[in-house]
């Protein structure tokens, strides 16, 4: 009888082998390949021996931490990553989404929930025959707004022709900003349509926008083409020469126009949520 092949390869980097077991256990059964390492030394070894299609990865490794190996995971090249972290660290949180993790996951947690976390990562990070993109960052082909360039099939972001060096989370960011000019979302919003989640720390968003500002904007303390909406969220802001090319992408999925004024329609980013939902960026 002929298997199915893996779901893809996942390596789980964590010094408690029953935790290390347990994640490799519910990753296995969901269909994934898994190879498991210990310590950061271990960790590059196994990656650098056979390139995993994702890391999971505990932020507090002996000898060196889990912000050194992610550093160094991407020296190796592109590949996503999920941390690892204890409840109180959010700092630490902060920083592992800042120097290019793609998500979080906080101890103690659900093994179910961090396998669909590396099902969702992974979904968004395929495109072509052998996967498809999401349907925010792949509908209507390549995009172009503000001189940023979206190509949804390569993955690949440009701006005035200079390639953008983005992680999985920040291009599906960017390219459902960009198909959605002038029309301010919630970070609950931005969860649901960009993740695919109803759930999960808004402070993801907020860490997530600051860095496309870091990549995209000519200031990034004075944003001008992400906005912060006050009590809202975010919006992108096209100008008018760049915009002006014969039709409106905000019609391009039925949602509600009026909202690209930045009205404050009562809710506010700030509410509800995890550590860091009190931040702005």
């Amino acid at each position: 009888m002929e298997q199915n092949p893996p779901a893809g390869r996942v390596l789980v980097v964590d010094d408690d082998p029953t935790v290390a077991e347990v994640v490799a256990g519910y990753l296995g059964r969901a269909g994934f390949a898994v190879d498991r390492a210990a310590d950061g030394p271990g960790a590059l070894a196994r990656a650098a021996a056979r390139r995993p299609d994702l890391v999971v990865l505990d932020l507090m490794l002996p000898g060196m931490d889990g912000l050194e190996v992610c550093r160094a995971l991407r020296d190796q090249g592109p590949v996503p990553v999920i941390m690892l972290t204890a409840r109180g660290d959010e700092e630490d949180r902060i920083l592992g989404l800042e120097i290019g993790a793609d998500d979080y996951v906080t101890k103690p947690f659900s093994p179910r929930e961090l396998v669909l976390r590396v099902e969702s990562v992974l979904r968004r990070g395929r495109t072509g025959p052998h996967g498809s993109a999401s349907s925010a960052t792949a509908r209507g082909g390549v995009a172009h707004r503000a001189g940023i360039t979206i190509d949804p099939l390569a993955r690949r972001a440009t701006r005035d022709g200079r390639e953008l060096a983005l992680t999985v989370r920040e291009f599906d960011l960017l390219a459902f900003l960009v198909r959605h000019p002038g029309v301010a979302f919630t970070r609950e919003e931005l969860m649901r349509e960009v993740w695919g989640w109803d759930f999960g720390d808004l402070s993801t968003v907020t860490v997530h926008v600051r860095r496309l500002r870091g990549k995209v904007e000519d200031d990034p303390a004075a944003p001008r083409l992400i906005q912060t909406v006050w009590g809202v969220g975010y919006r992108f802001d096209a100008p008018p020469e760049a915009a002006g090319n014969g039709h409106d992408e905000r019609r391009g999925d039925g949602r509600n126009e009026g909202r690209g004024g930045g009205r404050n329609d009562g809710r506010d980013e700030r509410r509800g949520g995890g550590p860091g939902r009190g931040r702005d960026a």
